[in-house]
């Protein structure tokens, strides 16, 4: 079977790779303590499990609008406000199954062969795996643990060129949990503006945040046009399986995805935006409880890193991650993957499965509990000594 050359710059997020590696390993019998996956391991929130409910029995398991149902389109442009300060109008608003399609129409809205688009790298592999797909070129920029995983100003600026059609922001980040300061995403939107550069805000972590603010450049001013921002209900709502995400941008832009949805999902599904609607307007008492929890997680897992032989772990501040730097044990990134997987019964990732700047570090979810946490760190000190 002969394949489009396209399908050779398409790549993969890993994390599901190594799931697939791990669970056929625990089919032998082996007993697996999962660390790789960016997956809340709590429920979704009752209230927003019974307005599914009742949206099924309602009949609400028809096509909607491709851009989505107005009532959720309306409370996201609701959201936005509460939270940013600045509001859109609805037709600036297109809901999708899963916040990366936003990412993927997006870019294949934009870039043509050649155009650039700038990056945070080590960054979630689906950007550069998008941009490389539709003939763009990346340009990673890089995040230095020196500077709590932010970028250095002056190279970003250096890295800005007449050929630059798109930059990317991720803030908290996946996968370091590095969250910019104000101070960084106002250098951002000074180049984008000065270029007229539009900026991709990925925003999905904007609610788990340990210490400092989330800053979001679609509330500077003067960038709510040249912005889009990408959010969705996944992370904060624990609802991964339920496909929901979204964007708000120019409305141009907007009508050109709302295309792409046509072309590709038909629509996201009714039920689950219905759904949507009670994730946003009800109560956040559990989604506060999972924050502080991860909070506790985060401060378990950073202490118990930090006292491996070996391993260095600086302590993030957003999202559910921690990126370990790991150049003194005597194994990349990738072998080290390998080697926790086979021999410690352990599923991380390596670094290097964020772009090459993650080379030297591994990354930790602890999106599970300080019991299996604690287990699966006894497990890895202890096949770190047989190194």
């Amino acid at each position: 079977m002969k394949f489009a050359n396209r399908m050779e710059r398409l790549g993969t997020e890993t994390a599901f790779e190594v799931m697939a590696k791990a669970k056929a390993l625990e089919a032998q019998g082996k007993d697996m303590i999962y660390l790789q996956i960016g997956e809340p391991d709590f429920p979704t929130p009752k209230h927003i499990i019974e307005a599914g409910v009742a949206a099924l029995r309602d009949g609400q398991t028809h096509y909607s609008a491709a851009a989505g149902i107005m009532p959720l389109r309306q409370a996201i442009t609701d959201d936005v406000y509460a939270r940013r300060g600045v509001r859109p109008e609805v037709a600036e608003v297109v809901v999708t199954p899963g916040a990366k399609p936003i990412m993927y129409f997006v870019i294949t809205a934009l870039i043509e062969q050649g155009d650039e688009v700038i990056y945070p790298n080590p960054g979630f592999p689906i950007y550069e795996s998008a941009i490389k797909f539709v003939g763009g070129t990346p340009v990673p920029l890089p995040l230095l643990e020196e500077k709590d995983f932010r970028f250095d100003p002056d190279e970003f600026r250096s890295l800005v060129t007449d050929k630059t059609k798109l930059i990317i922001v991720n803030t908290p980040a996946n996968p370091t949990g590095g969250n910019l300061t104000r101070s960084d995403i106002e250098v951002i939107a000074e180049v984008a503006q000065e270029r007229n550069i539009l900026v991709l805000s990925d925003e999905v972590y904007k609610n788990i945040i340990y210490e400092g603010e989330h800053v979001s450049l679609y509330a500077l001013p003067g960038m709510r046009k040249q912005t889009i921002l990408l959010d969705g209900f996944s992370k904060t709502y624990a609802m991964t399986g339920w496909r929901l995400g979204w964007g708000c941008m120019p409305v141009e832009l907007a009508q050109r995805v709302e295309k792409l949805m046509i072309n590709s999902n038909s629509c996201t599904a009714t039920f689950s935006q219905h759904a949507a609607i009670q994730a946003l307007k009800g109560p956040t008492d559990e989604v506060d409880a999972m924050v502080e929890t991860f909070r506790e997680r985060r401060d378990f897992i950073v202490a118990a890193l930090n006292k491996i032989p070996g391993i260095s772990c600086i302590t993030p501040k957003g999202a559910f991650y921690v990126f370990p730097n790991v150049k003194e044990v005597p194994l990349s990134s990738q072998e080290l993957e390998d080697y926790l997987l086979n021999e410690a019964g352990v599923a991380i990732l390596s670094g290097t499965a964020f772009g090459k700047y993650g080379a030297g570090y591994i990354r930790f979810s602890y999106a599970n509990s300080i019991e299996n946490i604690q287990i699966g760190l006894d497990r890895i000190q202890e096949a770190l000594a047989k190194l």
